[in-house]
């Protein structure tokens, strides 16, 4: 017997979900039976995430990539897409980039994912930078690698040894154990890398994170753009999401030639031209 593996929105789960202990289940199993029975009926609604949208993909995709990856206000990518001849509303732009930011996110990150395997993490950098929310702080946790590129972020209200905690089992169950963690002088990461037992492998050093204090700067730059943030949730998303996309095209061109900053930057262009196509 063949057996066939369908991903279900995470989405589409919380809705079915909802519904279901209204009624008065609380399987997740059942939810699931339920969604796969959905896709059966209308293969359509796994293959095409563009099918409410009265856009093209290309233009909906340069439209997130242009919010995300540059700062740029709403209104700002509306009016360089009119000088394109597109004509949106700067509402459209917080819609698209809200449904689709996240969806191209996570892709990327699957990707990038799979072909870590053969690279060793021989060395991780934590830090947290201050974000302020309606007059109140609240701390964007950060793992960055030996290369600058940032594995996991986290955002939460406390600066605690639990905050650290959860920072450093989401990086390592998705990357593996990594040979040295530097961090600053912050206590609460000891704490935590002794609950963890890997407290042997801590690094701290004056000027050894700046691999991670550095990593804050393009969030920062867009931060400003955005006027800050008004709810944690949408910092948590919003720093997702731009981590990976600058991941993706972040191409270090100021250790390579140009010819080869062409190449890595076509090459990252055509990639993301790819991405749910």
């Amino acid at each position: 017997m063949q057996r066939i593996t369908i991903t279900i929105d995470e989405d589409l789960l919380g809705t079915i979900d909802s519904v279901m202990k209204r009624r008065g289940y609380a399987s997740r199993a059942l939810s699931a039976q339920i969604a796969f029975g959905w896709f059966s009926r209308y293969p359509g609604l796994m293959k095409n995430p563009y099918r409410y949208f009265d856009s093209s993909p290309e233009v909906i995709r340069l439209v997130v990539q242009m919010y995300v990856r540059y700062p740029l206000s709403l209104r700002n990518v509306e009016d360089l897409l009119a000088e394109r001849g597109i004509d949106i509303c700067y509402e459209t732009v917080r819609l698209w980039w809200n449904r689709f930011g996240p969806m191209f996110a996570a892709e990327i990150r699957r990707k990038r994912v799979d072909s870590m395997p053969g690279c060793t993490h021989w060395r991780w950098h934590l830090d947290e930078v201050y974000v302020k929310i309606n007059g109140e702080l609240h701390y964007l946790w950060r793992a960055v690698d030996h290369e600058g590129e940032v594995l996991e972020s986290f955002a939460s209200k406390t600066r605690d040894k639990a905050a650290a905690l959860k920072l450093i089992k989401r990086a390592m169950k998705r990357h593996g154990q990594p040979r040295a963690i530097v961090t600053d002088g912050l206590r609460s990461y000891r704490a935590a890398m002794d609950e963890i037992g890997n407290a042997d492998r801590q690094e701290i050093g004056r000027g050894a994170n700046n691999r991670a204090e550095n990593s804050h700067q393009p969030f920062r730059r867009r931060e400003r753009a955005m006027l800050r943030f008004r709810r944690m949730k949408t910092l948590q998303k919003f720093s997702s999401v731009h981590a990976a996309f600058h991941n993706h095209f972040n191409q270090d061109r100021h250790l390579i030639s140009r010819h080869d900053y062409k190449v890595r930057r076509s090459a990252a262009q055509a990639e993301w031209r790819s991405l749910v196509a």
